[in-house]
């Protein structure tokens, strides 16, 4: 069996490659893929090569953890059907070619354990799930706080502010400088930071990205204030001592999700209290994937880019 996969083969050379799928098991489902996500956090940096090293990085290597399919396959010793729309995030079925995260490709064999059944109207919006889930994770961590300020109107940022409100939370506020990121907020404000005088937030969530904002962060909370690093940072954070201490400054981080996030997330989304409408704002065809990768990070105005698979 094989597949059609995206294929980094060192950093910033995308390709399309056919590749041998490894043979399904019991426990086992076989996906065909209809759409993924194309990631602008830990994707973006496999694909600059600014990744930190860790167990199981290198390349050649097939990205993605945000595919959503169909199951046409399912092993005897699992509970799923031919004919189920699952989310995928992630698999390891590409032989000797890494699977970092694995879920870009045509057609997927993975633990059945791994997938997450969907409903079939969520459609191409069910790729949001894993960052929806990353999202609640950080909001919902034992000691946290909701945020009061978000620091990026990205994807993430903005399910960082509907769920927060979907909790029952305040509205955040939201800081963003490039102005064609600016709209389609839902029931929260978006400022430019440079315009906002507050210095008493009591949680600031920062999902830029950026590791030099730590000093800045921390002049705008309040005593006793949080910093939740939400992002994902490829060089080392540093914050000057003496600011923090005086505020007694708390900086947390926020890791990926877990299973119960998932849960918990497909409960709002199932309830109609979270929306993913409006997150997605451009489709290639998966054959076009070099194209499609270099738009996703290189262009302000794609806030989520998906591939689909369908065509190709």
């Amino acid at each position: 069996m094989e597949t059609i996969a995206v294929v980094l083969k060192q950093p910033k050379q995308v390709e399309v490659n056919r590749l041998a799928l490894t043979a399904p098991t019991v426990d086992d489902v076989v996906v065909d893929v209809a759409w993924s996500g194309v990631s602008t956090g830990t994707e973006r940096l496999l694909w600059s090569g600014k990744m930190p090293q860790f167990p199981g990085m290198g390349y050649p290597l097939v990205p993605g953890y945000e595919s959503v399919g169909e199951v046409v396959e399912a092993g005897s010793a699992t509970e799923l059907r031919p004919g189920q729309m699952v989310f995928v995030p992630g698999a390891k079925c590409f032989g000797e070619v890494r699977g970092l995260f694995g879920a870009s490709a045509s057609r997927l064999v993975v633990p059945a354990k791994r997938v997450i059944p969907l409903d079939q109207g969520l459609g191409e919006r069910g790729i949001l799930l894993a960052l929806a889930a990353t999202a609640y994770h950080a909001i919902a961590a034992r000691g946290g706080r909701s945020p009061d300020c978000i620091v990026g109107h990205g994807v993430l940022g903005r399910l960082l502010a509907r769920i927060s409100i979907a909790l029952g939370n305040p509205p955040p506020v939201v800081w963003e400088k490039n102005p064609i990121r600016a709209g389609g907020a839902e029931g929260y404000s978006v400022v430019d930071p440079a315009d906002d005088a507050r210095r008493d937030y009591q949680s600031i969530y920062d999902v830029s990205g950026d590791p030099t904002l730590l000093d800045s962060l921390i002049s705008r909370i309040a005593a006793g204030g949080e910093i939740v690093l939400a992002g994902f940072y490829s060089e080392p954070l540093s914050f000057a001592f003496a600011p923090a201490f005086m505020r007694e400054a708390r900086i947390r981080v926020a890791a990926e999700w877990q299973p119960p996030d998932i849960a918990a997330t497909k409960d709002l989304i199932d309830n109609g209290r979270l929306s993913l409408d409006g997150l997605i704002t451009h489709h290639h065809d998966a054959k076009a994937a070099p194209d499609a990768y270099r738009i996703a990070f290189e262009d302000a105005a794609c806030l989520k880019m998906v591939l689909n698979w369908r065509l190709s």
